[in-house]
């Protein structure tokens, strides 16, 4: 494994055009990497952290970030899918991190994007993150 957290989010995440957004985050919420575009609040990372496995807390409340509520779509072990209006929020939870993705539905399918946030996610878990 080499490059630094954000390298991971402007060469992996960002740099194929299908997600639009994205971040890095300890899986306690600390903020690791983000893209230049998200104007996340620490407290979203934290509720996102220690919620996720949680799966009821967010089909009541929804996925919150960067300001913007996404409606719970499904999730599994590792993953957690949302959505609103065209936009969509894919996230994936590695041992020790949680890889955030953004897109929108007018540049790729939710499954173009999720296939880059997996990937990433599996990458690091590949290295013990």
């Amino acid at each position: 494994m080499s490059g630094s957290w954000q390298d991971y989010i402007d060469k992996q995440l960002l740099a194929g055009g299908f997600i639009s957004q994205g971040a890095i985050i300890g899986t306690d919420g600390a903020l690791w990497a983000k893209s230049d575009n998200l104007n996340v609040a620490q407290q979203e990372l934290v509720t996102l952290a220690t919620n996720y496995a949680n799966h009821e807390y967010f089909q009541a409340n929804g996925l919150t970030l960067a300001g913007t509520r996404y409606i719970f779509l499904s999730a599994s072990d590792r993953v957690i899918r949302g959505k609103k209006m065209k936009q969509g929020i894919h996230c994936i939870k590695t041992e020790k991190a949680i890889v955030i993705g953004i897109y929108d539905e007018t540049h790729c399918t939710p499954q173009q994007a999720a296939n880059v946030v997996e990937r990433l996610g599996e990458y690091l878990m590949q290295y013990g993150y």
